[in-house]
């Protein structure tokens, strides 16, 4: 099945099945923001809601990296 079309209750099996068995809440609550993070990330990405490599530069260079 894939995962788009899921339902929430299913993810969250999937994703409890998928943790080692010594996982700590806080290691759910990472993976669950981890997933969501690439979830908004794909769905900008496909809305072509993206920074431009300009605007990346940019804010590298706000914050003193050199790329």
């Amino acid at each position: 099945m894939d995962q788009s079309s899921q339902t929430m209750q299913q993810k969250v099996i999937a994703l409890a099945e998928q943790l080692p068995a010594d996982a700590s809440w806080d290691d759910v609550i990472e993976e669950v923001r981890f997933r969501r993070a690439v979830e908004l990330g794909i769905a900008a990405a496909e809305r072509g809601a993206f920074a431009t490599e300009d605007e990346v530069r940019g804010a590298f260079a706000q914050w003193g990296v050199k790329v």
